[in-house]
Protein backbone atom coordinates (compact mmCIF):
# COMPACT_ATOMS: atom_id res chain seq x y z
CA UNK A 1 0.00 0.00 0.00
CA UNK A 2 1.54 3.42 -0.98
CA UNK A 3 1.55 5.70 2.21
CA UNK A 4 0.68 9.32 1.76
CA UNK A 5 2.22 12.08 3.88
CA UNK A 6 -0.55 15.18 5.03
CA UNK A 7 0.42 19.31 5.69
CA UNK A 8 -1.91 21.62 6.61
CA UNK A 9 -0.97 25.28 5.02
CA UNK A 10 -0.32 27.85 7.26
CA UNK A 11 -0.47 30.49 4.74
CA UNK A 12 -0.11 30.83 0.79
CA UNK A 13 4.02 31.02 1.08
CA UNK A 14 3.62 27.96 2.88
CA UNK A 15 1.63 26.20 0.81
CA UNK A 16 4.08 26.73 -2.21
CA UNK A 17 6.94 25.94 -0.11
CA UNK A 18 5.23 22.22 0.84
CA UNK A 19 4.01 21.94 -2.95
CA UNK A 20 8.04 21.53 -3.85
CA UNK A 21 8.16 18.34 -2.34
CA UNK A 22 7.69 15.70 -4.72
CA UNK A 23 4.14 14.06 -5.59
CA UNK A 24 2.19 17.03 -3.20
CA UNK A 25 -1.02 17.47 -4.28
CA UNK A 26 -3.24 20.54 -3.24
CA UNK A 27 -6.42 19.55 -1.64
CA UNK A 28 -8.69 21.77 -0.78
CA UNK A 29 -12.87 20.57 -0.82
CA UNK A 30 -11.55 16.88 -1.94
CA UNK A 31 -14.84 16.31 -4.18
CA UNK A 32 -12.69 15.61 -7.57
CA UNK A 33 -9.29 14.56 -5.92
CA UNK A 34 -10.58 11.62 -3.26
CA UNK A 35 -12.83 10.44 -5.68
CA UNK A 36 -9.51 10.05 -7.91
CA UNK A 37 -7.20 9.15 -5.64
CA UNK A 38 -9.58 5.76 -4.23
CA UNK A 39 -10.01 4.81 -8.12
CA UNK A 40 -6.35 4.94 -8.30
CA UNK A 41 -6.17 7.11 -11.28
CA UNK A 42 -4.03 10.31 -9.10
CA UNK A 43 -1.20 9.05 -6.89
CA UNK A 44 -0.52 11.89 -4.40
CA UNK A 45 2.08 10.85 -1.99
CA UNK A 46 1.64 14.51 -0.03
CA UNK A 47 -1.66 15.99 -0.22
CA UNK A 48 -1.04 19.88 1.21
CA UNK A 49 -4.01 20.75 2.79
CA UNK A 50 -5.22 24.28 1.75
CA UNK A 51 -9.09 24.42 2.93
CA UNK A 52 -8.15 26.54 6.10
CA UNK A 53 -6.41 29.48 3.90
CA UNK A 54 -7.45 33.23 3.87
CA UNK A 55 -8.33 32.91 0.57
CA UNK A 56 -12.58 32.81 0.83
CA UNK A 57 -13.77 35.98 0.48
CA UNK A 58 -16.30 37.48 -1.62
CA UNK A 59 -15.39 41.50 -2.20
CA UNK A 60 -16.36 44.07 -4.27
CA UNK A 61 -13.40 45.67 -6.38
CA UNK A 62 -12.85 49.65 -6.75
CA UNK A 63 -14.40 49.23 -10.44
CA UNK A 64 -17.27 47.68 -9.76
CA UNK A 65 -16.33 44.03 -10.04
CA UNK A 66 -15.84 40.95 -7.96
CA UNK A 67 -12.93 39.09 -6.32
CA UNK A 68 -14.05 35.06 -5.15
CA UNK A 69 -11.33 33.60 -3.51
CA UNK A 70 -10.48 30.34 -4.59
CA UNK A 71 -11.31 28.78 -1.12
CA UNK A 72 -15.00 29.80 -1.29
CA UNK A 73 -17.74 27.03 -1.18
CA UNK A 74 -19.44 26.89 -4.81
CA UNK A 75 -22.42 27.55 -2.67
CA UNK A 76 -21.24 30.73 -1.18
CA UNK A 77 -20.37 31.86 -4.09
CA UNK A 78 -24.00 31.13 -5.79
CA UNK A 79 -25.97 32.68 -2.76
CA UNK A 80 -23.69 35.97 -2.46
CA UNK A 81 -25.57 38.88 -3.26
CA UNK A 82 -23.41 40.28 -5.74
CA UNK A 83 -22.92 37.02 -7.66
CA UNK A 84 -27.03 37.28 -7.75
CA UNK A 85 -27.40 40.85 -8.76
CA UNK A 86 -24.26 41.44 -11.12
CA UNK A 87 -23.54 37.96 -12.48
CA UNK A 88 -26.23 35.77 -12.48
CA UNK A 89 -24.86 33.68 -15.17
CA UNK A 90 -22.39 32.17 -12.49
CA UNK A 91 -25.11 31.85 -9.88
CA UNK A 92 -27.31 29.75 -12.39
CA UNK A 93 -24.29 27.53 -13.37
CA UNK A 94 -23.15 26.69 -9.65
CA UNK A 95 -26.70 26.11 -8.62
CA UNK A 96 -26.89 23.42 -11.93
CA UNK A 97 -23.69 22.34 -11.14
CA UNK A 98 -23.98 19.65 -8.52
CA UNK A 99 -26.37 18.45 -4.92
CA UNK A 100 -26.27 20.65 -2.09
CA UNK A 101 -24.26 18.55 -0.38
CA UNK A 102 -21.00 18.69 -2.97
CA UNK A 103 -21.63 22.70 -3.40
CA UNK A 104 -21.30 22.81 0.39
CA UNK A 105 -17.55 20.97 0.21
CA UNK A 106 -16.30 21.94 -3.40
CA UNK A 107 -14.53 25.14 -3.51
CA UNK A 108 -14.11 27.71 -6.54
CA UNK A 109 -10.56 27.07 -7.11
CA UNK A 110 -11.05 23.28 -6.97
CA UNK A 111 -14.29 23.36 -9.73
CA UNK A 112 -11.36 24.84 -11.67
CA UNK A 113 -9.65 22.04 -11.78
CA UNK A 114 -12.23 19.45 -12.22
CA UNK A 115 -10.76 16.40 -14.12
CA UNK A 116 -13.04 15.22 -16.89
CA UNK A 117 -15.95 12.91 -16.63
CA UNK A 118 -14.78 10.28 -19.35
CA UNK A 119 -15.10 7.10 -18.22
CA UNK A 120 -12.52 5.44 -19.72
CA UNK A 121 -10.04 8.04 -17.90
CA UNK A 122 -12.00 7.25 -14.62
CA UNK A 123 -12.11 3.88 -14.69
CA UNK A 124 -8.65 1.99 -14.78
CA UNK A 125 -10.04 -1.39 -16.08
CA UNK A 126 -9.99 0.71 -19.61
CA UNK A 127 -5.96 0.70 -20.53
CA UNK A 128 -5.88 3.13 -23.11
CA UNK A 129 -6.61 6.60 -21.74
CA UNK A 130 -3.96 9.81 -23.03
CA UNK A 131 -5.35 11.46 -20.64
CA UNK A 132 -3.78 9.22 -17.48
CA UNK A 133 -0.79 7.29 -19.29
CA UNK A 134 0.37 9.23 -21.75
CA UNK A 135 1.12 7.51 -25.13
CA UNK A 136 -0.91 4.73 -24.16
CA UNK A 137 -3.96 4.88 -26.73
CA UNK A 138 -7.74 6.33 -26.32
CA UNK A 139 -10.19 3.44 -25.51
CA UNK A 140 -13.10 6.24 -26.02
CA UNK A 141 -12.13 6.71 -29.98
CA UNK A 142 -13.73 3.43 -30.70
CA UNK A 143 -16.11 3.13 -27.53
CA UNK A 144 -18.99 4.97 -26.45
CA UNK A 145 -18.64 8.75 -27.36
CA UNK A 146 -22.31 10.09 -25.81
CA UNK A 147 -20.23 12.30 -23.50
CA UNK A 148 -17.65 12.90 -25.35
CA UNK A 149 -16.01 16.13 -27.31
CA UNK A 150 -17.52 17.20 -31.15
CA UNK A 151 -15.22 20.86 -30.94
CA UNK A 152 -11.70 21.28 -30.91
CA UNK A 153 -10.77 17.56 -29.98
CA UNK A 154 -7.59 15.50 -31.17
CA UNK A 155 -6.77 12.19 -32.51
CA UNK A 156 -4.95 11.71 -28.86
CA UNK A 157 -8.31 12.80 -26.47
CA UNK A 158 -12.08 12.82 -27.31
CA UNK A 159 -12.69 14.30 -23.72
CA UNK A 160 -14.89 16.89 -22.22
CA UNK A 161 -14.52 19.57 -19.74
CA UNK A 162 -17.12 19.00 -17.04
CA UNK A 163 -17.11 22.30 -15.04
CA UNK A 164 -20.90 24.52 -15.30
CA UNK A 165 -19.21 27.46 -13.21
CA UNK A 166 -15.92 27.25 -15.60
CA UNK A 167 -18.86 27.95 -18.97
CA UNK A 168 -20.13 30.66 -17.03
CA UNK A 169 -16.58 31.96 -16.20
CA UNK A 170 -15.56 32.08 -20.04
CA UNK A 171 -18.76 34.02 -20.40
CA UNK A 172 -18.23 36.70 -17.90
CA UNK A 173 -14.44 37.12 -19.04
CA UNK A 174 -12.69 36.22 -15.91
CA UNK A 175 -9.43 36.59 -14.84
CA UNK A 176 -7.49 33.30 -12.40
CA UNK A 177 -5.39 34.67 -10.23
CA UNK A 178 -2.38 31.90 -9.42
CA UNK A 179 0.70 32.29 -6.83
CA UNK A 180 3.45 29.47 -7.70
CA UNK A 181 7.41 29.40 -7.01
CA UNK A 182 8.07 31.67 -9.61
CA UNK A 183 5.56 34.46 -8.19
CA UNK A 184 2.28 35.52 -8.50
CA UNK A 185 0.54 36.02 -12.44
CA UNK A 186 -2.62 36.34 -14.28
CA UNK A 187 -4.96 34.03 -16.58
CA UNK A 188 -7.51 34.44 -18.25
CA UNK A 189 -10.21 31.93 -18.21
CA UNK A 190 -10.22 31.38 -22.41
CA UNK A 191 -6.68 30.39 -21.91
CA UNK A 192 -6.52 28.88 -18.35
CA UNK A 193 -8.09 25.56 -19.87
CA UNK A 194 -6.61 23.42 -22.83
CA UNK A 195 -7.86 21.66 -25.95
CA UNK A 196 -6.18 18.51 -25.99
CA UNK A 197 -3.96 18.48 -28.64
CA UNK A 198 -0.59 15.79 -28.41
CA UNK A 199 -0.68 16.80 -24.90
CA UNK A 200 -4.54 15.85 -23.26
CA UNK A 201 -2.83 14.86 -19.87
CA UNK A 202 -2.56 18.68 -18.82
CA UNK A 203 -5.71 20.05 -18.79
CA UNK A 204 -4.80 23.43 -18.09
CA UNK A 205 -1.83 26.15 -18.05
CA UNK A 206 -0.98 25.61 -14.46
CA UNK A 207 2.03 24.99 -13.66
CA UNK A 208 3.83 22.26 -10.51
CA UNK A 209 3.11 24.11 -7.74
CA UNK A 210 1.01 27.13 -8.43
CA UNK A 211 -1.78 27.22 -6.35
CA UNK A 212 -5.45 29.40 -7.46
CA UNK A 213 -6.12 32.38 -5.32
CA UNK A 214 -8.93 34.28 -6.49
CA UNK A 215 -10.71 34.23 -9.78
CA UNK A 216 -11.73 38.31 -10.74
CA UNK A 217 -14.60 39.24 -12.59
CA UNK A 218 -14.57 42.71 -14.15
CA UNK A 219 -18.28 44.85 -14.34
CA UNK A 220 -20.61 42.86 -16.16
CA UNK A 221 -23.05 44.91 -18.78
CA UNK A 222 -24.81 40.90 -19.07
CA UNK A 223 -25.89 40.99 -15.51
CA UNK A 224 -30.16 41.69 -16.55
CA UNK A 225 -30.20 39.31 -19.92
CA UNK A 226 -28.50 36.10 -19.61
CA UNK A 227 -29.07 32.45 -18.79
CA UNK A 228 -27.44 29.28 -17.74
CA UNK A 229 -28.89 26.30 -19.54
CA UNK A 230 -27.98 22.46 -18.85
CA UNK A 231 -29.16 19.65 -21.01
CA UNK A 232 -28.89 16.54 -19.28
CA UNK A 233 -30.11 12.80 -18.66
CA UNK A 234 -32.13 13.81 -15.47
CA UNK A 235 -33.14 16.44 -14.09
CA UNK A 236 -31.15 15.71 -10.82
CA UNK A 237 -27.29 16.04 -10.61
CA UNK A 238 -25.89 14.93 -13.53
CA UNK A 239 -23.30 16.50 -16.28
CA UNK A 240 -23.96 18.18 -18.93
CA UNK A 241 -24.65 16.67 -22.80
CA UNK A 242 -24.91 20.53 -23.61
CA UNK A 243 -24.95 23.47 -21.53
CA UNK A 244 -25.29 27.35 -22.52
CA UNK A 245 -24.13 30.46 -20.83
CA UNK A 246 -25.63 33.01 -23.27
CA UNK A 247 -25.60 36.76 -22.39
CA UNK A 248 -27.20 39.56 -24.05
CA UNK A 249 -26.17 43.40 -23.70
CA UNK A 250 -29.06 45.21 -25.08
CA UNK A 251 -29.41 48.50 -26.18
CA UNK A 252 -32.77 49.77 -26.01
CA UNK A 253 -34.34 46.64 -28.46
CA UNK A 254 -30.97 45.94 -30.27
CA UNK A 255 -28.10 43.46 -29.13
CA UNK A 256 -24.97 45.69 -28.53
CA UNK A 257 -22.78 42.76 -27.37
CA UNK A 258 -23.03 39.11 -26.61
CA UNK A 259 -21.56 36.17 -25.06
CA UNK A 260 -22.17 32.71 -25.97
CA UNK A 261 -20.53 29.78 -24.68
CA UNK A 262 -20.57 26.10 -24.75
CA UNK A 263 -19.76 23.17 -22.03
CA UNK A 264 -20.28 19.84 -22.78
CA UNK A 265 -18.90 19.99 -26.19
CA UNK A 266 -14.88 20.67 -25.87
CA UNK A 267 -12.07 20.02 -23.80
CA UNK A 268 -12.48 23.16 -22.41
CA UNK A 269 -15.34 25.76 -22.40
CA UNK A 270 -16.30 26.67 -26.04
CA UNK A 271 -16.41 30.53 -26.84
CA UNK A 272 -18.98 30.70 -30.04
CA UNK A 273 -17.35 33.63 -31.34
CA UNK A 274 -18.89 33.34 -34.62
CA UNK A 275 -22.31 33.03 -33.52
CA UNK A 276 -22.17 35.65 -31.43
CA UNK A 277 -20.84 37.97 -34.30
CA UNK A 278 -24.29 37.30 -35.99
CA UNK A 279 -26.00 38.39 -33.04
CA UNK A 280 -24.76 41.87 -32.45
CA UNK A 281 -26.52 44.49 -33.82
CA UNK A 282 -29.68 42.68 -34.14
CA UNK A 283 -32.71 44.64 -33.41
CA UNK A 284 -34.90 41.56 -30.71
CA UNK A 285 -37.67 41.54 -33.37
CA UNK A 286 -35.31 40.11 -35.94
CA UNK A 287 -34.59 37.31 -34.11
CA UNK A 288 -37.47 34.79 -35.58
CA UNK A 289 -36.90 31.20 -35.33
CA UNK A 290 -34.84 31.04 -38.43
CA UNK A 291 -31.95 33.67 -37.15
CA UNK A 292 -31.85 31.47 -34.11
CA UNK A 293 -30.98 28.32 -36.22
CA UNK A 294 -28.17 30.65 -37.84
CA UNK A 295 -26.63 31.95 -34.78
CA UNK A 296 -27.01 27.76 -32.96
CA UNK A 297 -25.18 26.16 -36.32
CA UNK A 298 -22.76 28.75 -36.46
CA UNK A 299 -21.99 27.75 -32.51
CA UNK A 300 -21.36 23.89 -33.71
CA UNK A 301 -19.34 25.13 -36.84
CA UNK A 302 -16.62 22.91 -37.36
CA UNK A 303 -18.18 20.14 -35.28
CA UNK A 304 -16.53 16.65 -35.77
CA UNK A 305 -18.82 14.22 -34.23
CA UNK A 306 -18.50 10.71 -33.46
CA UNK A 307 -21.60 7.51 -33.78
CA UNK A 308 -22.72 8.32 -30.74
CA UNK A 309 -22.54 11.89 -30.20
CA UNK A 310 -23.71 12.85 -33.16
CA UNK A 311 -26.98 13.99 -31.69
CA UNK A 312 -25.18 17.04 -30.00
CA UNK A 313 -24.41 18.84 -33.55
CA UNK A 314 -28.76 19.21 -33.22
CA UNK A 315 -28.97 19.67 -29.30
CA UNK A 316 -26.23 22.37 -29.27
CA UNK A 317 -27.81 24.68 -31.87
CA UNK A 318 -31.23 24.02 -30.34
CA UNK A 319 -29.92 24.66 -26.63
CA UNK A 320 -28.69 28.10 -27.86
CA UNK A 321 -31.71 28.91 -29.19
CA UNK A 322 -33.34 28.27 -26.23
CA UNK A 323 -30.93 30.11 -24.05
CA UNK A 324 -31.14 33.13 -26.03
CA UNK A 325 -35.24 33.35 -25.96
CA UNK A 326 -35.01 32.80 -21.91
CA UNK A 327 -32.17 35.64 -21.67
CA UNK A 328 -33.82 38.07 -23.81
CA UNK A 329 -37.55 37.15 -23.07
CA UNK A 330 -38.52 37.54 -26.66
CA UNK A 331 -41.12 35.13 -28.05
CA UNK A 332 -40.69 32.37 -30.97
CA UNK A 333 -42.44 29.15 -32.43
CA UNK A 334 -39.03 27.23 -32.43
CA UNK A 335 -38.20 27.36 -28.51
CA UNK A 336 -41.77 26.88 -27.45
CA UNK A 337 -43.01 31.10 -26.44
CA UNK A 338 -41.63 33.35 -24.37
CA UNK A 339 -39.92 32.72 -21.16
Amino acid sequence: MQSLSYDRARDVDHAIELARQPGAKFIGGGTNLLDLYKSGIERPLRLVDVSRLALSAIEELPDGGLSIGAMASNTAAANHPLVRQRYRLLSEALLNGASTQLRNMATVGGNLLQRTRCYYFTDPAFKHCNKREPGSGCDALDGHQRIHAILGASEHCIATNPSDMSVALAALDAVVHLQGPDGARQVSIHDFHRLPEDRPQDDTVIQPGELIVAVQLPPSPFSRHAHYLKVRDRASYAFALVSVAAAVDLDGDTVRDARIVLGGVAHKPWRAVEAENLLRGQALDALDDAALARIGEAAVAGARPYPHNAFKVTLAPRAVARALVIATGIATGMTGGKA
